[in-house]
């Protein structure tokens, strides 16, 4: 390559019309040539002067590159003698091998000057497999979807109903007092008053037995979960799952490298087998008051078997209490762990349903002689924050703000489910059952065993509509159930009709194989 002195490479590529400032671009360009190698170790680089002129800029903007370049190791700079590219290659030894330079490619030598360059540094091939078994299978087996909000997105409030002002109100008055405390590392297990709040309202509500120093505040239900697992487990135990479960404390079981179990749910909810009871897990996640996601409610036989079971053999039972709040033409049921007399029941909650997902505020209830333990796992792990958007809540829930809004918003997601199960009714008949509708932000619309389910959710997602496959709930490849969730709660009243009929028209199309009939003239 023909010699090229350091200044007309530089000026070549200096846009002087760019936002950028020639200060960063001069920078951001000898680093650059620095790093590929274009600039070799030792060369000694024009003096501050020399570089300005030809370049036509201020000496000052060149002296701040210099400098900027020996602050971050790129140059040394030797009074007297002058500034040189500093050798920052890395160690051979800790390198395999290098890739030969392109025959078009040179480097910037002493001086300034452009020269071949054999040692250039060329850009790094990925690792072969170079991700984890498991975080492979977390990628795979993802059940996040790119849009989180709209007809029938399962699991969504409805955010444009939430109390805003009163929320913004209750947070201006907090943030004008300005109290240090609220700024700082939440203690371990959360803001006190919080906790005690929630405390009331669970007793009340849930039937659940606790006393505000067993509750623990965390960001919600996944890294509840990841909490219990990390202290209770260890790589290769045994939990058990729901078959079919929440996909997402499935992804955070199997990221902890714990072995699933799948245990069947029938109407009486969990239905372990023989075989599931010969071998005890060291944990069992369920939702007993309202499961995930087909609905049904663990009998009272069910419960007491299940919490006999993880008393003799130390079975750790956490109980995700999955929007039990809302339940239509009935009084919440009350919780698992309110049976507990033996400790072994984890107890997670999380207020996203309830008030708004963005909130990232949950709680998990330890058992007393675990509390000390989860209180310092959590600050350990996580160094928790939010103590204001904590502060907050306190206020929201003991003003009576949550249980109006809950009551309210109870009834306005009654009236959304009913308008939906007609809507069904109206287009199917008895054809396609309706399954979990008695509780929760969603139900479940039962497909032929024939039909994939899969492609149904893909072709009504290219149609508008997001709905989820119950078949990526089960852990079996050949799910027992083929089945559509659709969530109606951030659905307007008005909206539920005509995207169920566009709904309606995919599974028509794709599930039941009947033709779509053809338009009539005008």
């Amino acid at each position: 390559m023909d010699t090229v002195i350091l200044s007309d490479w530089l000026a070549a590529r200096l846009d002087r019309t760019a936002v950028e400032p020639v200060y960063r671009q001069v920078l951001g360009l000898m680093q650059q040539a620095i790093l590929t190698g274009q600039l070799l170790p030792g060369a000694k680089l024009p003096s501050s002067r020399t570089l300005a002129t030809d370049l036509g800029i201020a000496r000052n903007t060149v002296l701040h590159v210099y400098d900027q370049l020996t602050a971050e190791g790129y140059v040394i700079s030797t009074t007297g003698s002058g500034t040189y590219v500093a050798d920052t290659r890395p160690d051979t030894a800790a390198v395999n091998a290098r890739k030969a330079p392109s025959p078009a490619s040179g480097s910037i030598g002493v001086v300034g000057s452009v020269v071949p360059n054999a040692h250039a540094a060329q850009p790094a091939t990925p690792a072969r497999g170079s991700l984890s078994t498991r975080g492979a299978r977390l990628i795979r087996q993802a059940g996040v979807s790119a849009r989180q909000w709209g007809a029938f997105m399962p699991g969504v409030p409805d955010v444009a109903e939430f109390p805003a002002r009163t929320w913004s109100r209750l947070q201006a008055k907090l943030w004008k007092e300005a109290n240090p405390d609220l700024l700082t590392y939440a203690p371990g297990g959360g803001y006190r008053p919080l906790r005690r709040a929630l405390s009331d309202y669970l007793r009340v509500a849930r039937s659940v037995k606790c006393t505000p120093d067993q509750i623990i505040i965390t960001t919600g239900i996944h890294q509840s979960i990841d909490l219990a697992v990390r202290l209770l487990t260890d790589v290769g135990d045994r939990a058990w799952v729901e078959e079919p479960c929440y996909w997402g404390a499935r992804s955070v079981l199997q990221s902890s490298g714990l072995t699933l179990a799948p245990v069947p749910v029938d109407d009486e909810g969990l239905n372990p087998q023989e075989s599931d009871l010969q071998t005890p897990p060291r944990i069992a996640l369920v939702t007993p008051s309202h499961q995930y996601p087909l609905g049904m409610v663990m009998s009272l036989a069910r419960r007491r078997m299940l919490l006999e079971y993880a008393r003799q053999h130390g079975v750790w039972i956490i109980e995700d209490d999955y929007d039990s709040e809302f339940r239509y033409g009935s009084r919440p049921l009350a919780s698992l762990q309110g049976l507990d007399d033996a400790g072994q029941v984890i107890y997670v909650g999380s207020l996203g349903k309830m008030l708004f997902p963005g909130l990232r505020i949950g709680y998990m209830i330890a058992p007393e002689h675990l509390v000390d333990t989860f209180r310092t796992g959590v600050a350990e792990l996580y160094r928790e924050g939010q103590l204001m958007q904590q502060a907050v809540l306190t206020e929201f829930i003991m003003d009576g703000y949550l249980t109006s809004h809950v009551r309210r918003m109870r009834a306005l997601y009654g009236e959304r489910r009913q308008i939906l199960i007609d809507a069904i009714t109206s287009r199917f008949g008895d054809a396609l059952p309706v399954m979990g509708d008695e509780a929760g932000l969603h139900l479940v619309l039962g497909l032929p065993d024939h039909a994939n389910d899969r492609e149904v959710t893909a072709a009504s997602y290219d149609a508008g509509v997001i709905v989820r496959p119950l078949a990526a709930y089960y852990n079996s490849e050949t799910p027992a159930r083929r089945g559509l969730l659709l969530g109606y709660a951030c659905v307007p009243n008005d909206r539920i009709g005509p995207a169920f009929d566009t709904l309606a028209d995919v599974i028509e199309r794709t599930a039941l194989n009947v033709k779509a009939a053809p338009t009539r003239a005008a």
